[in-house]
């Protein structure tokens, strides 16, 4: 059975979306010629993807909708106030800045007491709105309608704008990374996009992955809607502070590591994969054993695994410039990640016992690089993507398609097939 996520997971800032500060000024204008106009209609608003698509963003929209359709009583009041809660708020990040505990306190208190003044005079109108939806991680197929509104368009017209930007975002991660997913035939995917954009994006990233069956997430902010813990391997940074020795770093992020933590080793610092990999192997063996490791003649296996002591993956992350020492001379395909190196890498691991060692390949994979090394049965066991992921974007629009029950529609747009939404209850958080 299909649930939605209590929006109370959702981090909306709600004085700001109700006060129309995240929202295009012709919807907040839209919305005021409407309320001095007096003038009351029911409109039916459909929100559509501009192609293909898998759908994620519907909860957090809908968390949105729950929050701010209404209108505030004294709209003259309710800007003063929101102005007031700005400028406090702007002394408290000062305060903080400053750890100055007595203003922090105080400015907080003063903060609070505003909001609730300004929370009085809204006016609560879910009740009277109708929403019907697909559910996150459902596919949608261009211009066909995910979500209805039904309703006072005064309730919530101002709202188009964050709606539209919520899907459009959270849709088109999801969409690049069901595309590595099916790619990848079912070897995991790890989600690495965080230091490629904004860190306000990563607990919508995150989840848009996840949901799109991706393995893992690099921040915990990517993982702060699933409440699960977020992923990563030995970082360049980590080995260049132990004087770029890959084996010392190992050690030391093994020393101090929580157990539960996978040890993926990043083995491309000295442009030699393979040789790196044995000369970790190699210290972790003497290090769990006391005895030196002989290449072809120790039994590594017992530093290969899950846990503390031991090695899950190496990870090759060379760049396309460059190839590997280990990689034959051809052309451009012999640069970066490429499939002879995994393969080479493999088999020399195979051959000297490292059989369980899992080998996780980054650095410019998407899915059409996945894609090639699936059809030439290259032997990487994960997958990290990154900035590809953030290059397929995914726009959406809303139109108004009825009016008072009857077609009224721009020219071009008709209302889509709704077959495929169902209704959101009123305490939908609450009844599934």
């Amino acid at each position: 059975m299909k649930k939605r996520l209590d929006p109370r997971i959702f981090k909306v800032p709600i004085d700001k979306i109700r006060a129309g500060y995240y929202s295009d000024k012709y919807f907040t204008r839209y919305v005021t010629v409407l309320k001095r106009a007096g003038k009351s209609t029911r409109v039916l608003y459909q929100y559509f993807p501009r192609k293909d698509a898998v759908v994620v963003g519907i909860d957090e929209a809908l968390a949105i909708l729950r929050f701010g359709t209404g209108y505030y009583s004294d709209e003259v009041r309710a800007e003063e106030l929101f102005n007031e809660i700005l400028k406090v708020e702007k002394s408290i990040q000062f305060a903080a800045w400053e750890m100055n505990k007595k203003s922090l306190i105080n400015l907080s208190e003063k903060k609070w007491a505003l909001k609730m003044q300004l929370n009085g005079l809204w006016v609560d109108k879910w009740e009277e709105i109708e929403v019907k939806a697909l559910y996150d991680g459902d596919n949608a197929n261009n211009m066909e309608p995910v979500m209805t509104i039904e309703g006072d368009p005064r309730y919530f017209g101002y709202l188009e704008t964050i709606l539209l930007g919520v899907l459009a975002r959270a849709s088109s991660t999801a969409t690049a990374v069901k595309k590595v997913v099916k790619a990848s035939k079912g070897k995991p995917i790890l989600f690495f996009s965080a230091r490629f954009d904004h860190f306000w994006t990563q607990a919508t990233d995150g989840y848009a992955a996840l949901k799109a069956g991706a393995f893992g997430v690099s921040t915990d902010a990517n993982a702060d809607y699933w409440g699960v813990e977020s992923m990563g391997t030995i970082p360049h940074a980590l080995i260049a502070a132990y004087n770029g020795s890959t084996e010392d770093a190992a050690i030391a992020f093994d020393k101090y590591i929580k157990p539960s933590v996978n040890r993926i080793v990043l083995v491309d610092w000295d442009n030699d994969v393979i040789n790196t990999t044995y000369r970790v192997i190699g210290k972790f063996y003497e290090k769990a054993t006391g005895e030196k490791f002989i290449l072809g003649e120790s039994n590594p296996s017992v530093v290969i695994g899950p846990g503390k002591g031991k090695i899950w993956g190496v990870r090759f992350d060379t760049a396309g410039s460059l190839r590997d020492r280990s990689v034959v001379p051809k052309d451009a395909s012999s640069l970066g990640v490429c499939p002879e190196l995994v393969w080479t890498a493999r088999k020399e691991f195979d051959k000297n016992g490292m059989q369980e060692l899992k080998i996780v390949v980054s650095g410019g994979f998407d899915a059409e690089k996945i894609e090639l090394f699936e059809k030439l049965e290259v032997p990487a066991d994960v997958y990290g993507v990154g900035s590809k992921l953030l290059k397929d974007k995914v726009d959406f629009t809303a139109d108004v398609v009825e009016v008072n029950g009857k077609v009224c529609a721009k020219y071009g747009r008709t209302k889509g097939d709704l077959s495929r939404l169902e209704i959101v209850k009123k305490n939908y958080w609450e009844c599934e």
